[in-house]
């Protein structure tokens, strides 16, 4: 299986280095590699199967609603399990369980507790945060999710904040300790193949409204230190992905277009000031920051020149229209058809979506299972060598303590000799 993924992703990789023999077939699967749906239910929906049968889709999100009351880890494993076999090209399966308020497996299905940021941030070590991104990783893993939408590195700048502070979603206020804890979330999560996005880009703590409901504006709050988690991590090699927070900053924008629509930010910033070369997804498009300020397809264009990767349309949002595949997939074409999106910007992100894709063959448990045999063996040659070379020492003493008990043999006899000629004299 993993040599056929394999092969997938070469050819697809090798699709972005030929334009000269563009068809529309590859153009059709390059945009549906940088569309993210939902599904309505605890159970896998046929029309969402065939899309991604047809590779209209490259990425699946799962909710509450998705998982199963009865039976609920097999369950929804068959879910996931159903539409990756179904895939043409390996599907991005995610997930938003980042812990506490945000947490889509819940403890009343059978799934491990969880706790917020805030919470494990209280511990006077790390090992709060280890603990509970180990047993979030790996029932992930066990589930057939291979991306989780955390951790949130926002600061808990604003106390009030009434979507990241008010419900703990954020490590600390401190860019150094957001960045510190992380780091150990995604460290978790990589040791069972599971991909993360920070979240939310350009930095949400600071805002003093819900972007589910409208415009957040934080242009007057914003801080520059709100990057450095970001900054840290890119740096450091710990940035697997990056989600975008449809927040305004007029002053990080000058049209004032939010973060998820805005060529200054996500190119300016993310791209070339922080030299992040990742897939970006969306936060969720259907948000009314989005939905009540822009047109469809206006958003889509804007996201795309922006240099979003991966769109999300989860179909979840209460009172949001319900976005088809075909209409986004047809839009997306169109924009490219009429010359308003390159298809040297579909390639772009279509590149850094297989290059990130690879990883899912590199970070599976079979790898995972190579690797820690590697360690083992590793550890046994060691081993072997620490025994050998005590052997060595241990016979070395052996001779020398065997040439004493020989000396001393020798001399013993002598010894009586001349004790016995004392006695006589």
């Amino acid at each position: 299986m993993m040599k056929y993924f394999y092969s997938l992703f070469f050819l697809a990789v090798a699709l972005t280095e030929s334009t000269s023999a563009q068809t529309i077939d590859s153009l059709d699967i390059k945009i549906g590699q940088m569309i993210l749906i939902g599904f309505p239910k605890g159970d896998v929906d046929a029309e969402v199967l065939r899309e991604v049968k047809q590779g209209k889709v490259g990425s699946i999100i799962i909710f509450e609603k998705n998982i199963p009351a009865k039976n609920s880890f097999v369950a929804l494993k068959k879910i996931t399990w159903t539409y990756q076999q179904a895939a043409p090209i390996p599907l991005f399966i995610c997930i938003d369980q980042e812990g506490g308020r945000v947490n889509r497996l819940k403890d009343k299905y059978g799934f491990p507790r969880s706790i917020t940021a805030a919470a494990m941030a209280k511990a006077s070590t790390l090992d709060s945060v280890r603990f509970y991104s180990e047993a979030t990783a790996s029932t992930l893993a066990g589930l057939g999710i291979n991306v989780n939408f955390a951790p949130v590195v926002d600061l808990a700048s604003n106390p009030d904040n009434p979507i990241i502070a008010k419900f703990g979603r954020a490590f600390s206020a401190n860019e150094d300790s957001v960045a510190l804890m992380a780091k150990e979330v995604i460290k978790q999560h990589r040791k069972y193949g599971v991909i993360t996005s920070l979240k939310h880009f350009p930095g949400h703590g600071s805002s003093k409204a819900d972007t589910h409901l409208g415009i957040a504006d934080v242009t007057n709050t914003w801080e520059e230190r709100e990057l450095k988690p970001y900054q840290l991590l890119i740096d450091s090699g710990y940035a697997d992905a990056i989600m975008t927070s449809h927040i305004v900053n007029k002053k990080l924008d000058k049209n004032g277009n939010p973060g998820t629509l805005s060529v200054d930010i996500l190119t300016g910033i993310l791209r070339k000031r922080l030299h992040f070369s990742g897939v970006v997804f969306t936060d969720d498009m259907q948000m009314q920051a989005i939905t009540k300020h822009y047109g469809f397809e206006q958003a889509i264009k804007l996201a795309i020149q922006g240099g979003v990767d991966i769109m999300t349309f989860s179909n979840n949002i209460s009172g949001s229209d319900e976005r088809t595949v075909n209409k986004v997939h047809s839009i997306i074409r169109s924009l490219v058809e009429k010359g308003d999106i390159s298809q040297a910007r579909i390639n772009e992100s279509f590149k850094r979506i297989m290059l990130l894709k690879k990883r899912l063959g590199e970070n599976s448990v079979e790898a995972n299972d190579k690797q820690t045999v590697e360690k083992l063996q590793i550890a046994l040659n060691k081993t072997e060598a620490d025994l050998a070379t005590a052997k060595e020492e241990l016979k070395s003493k052996s001779d020398e303590l065997a040439k004493v008990q020989e000396s001393l043999a020798q001399t013993e006899p002598k010894k009586k000799k001349k004790k016995k000629k004392r006695s006589e004299d």
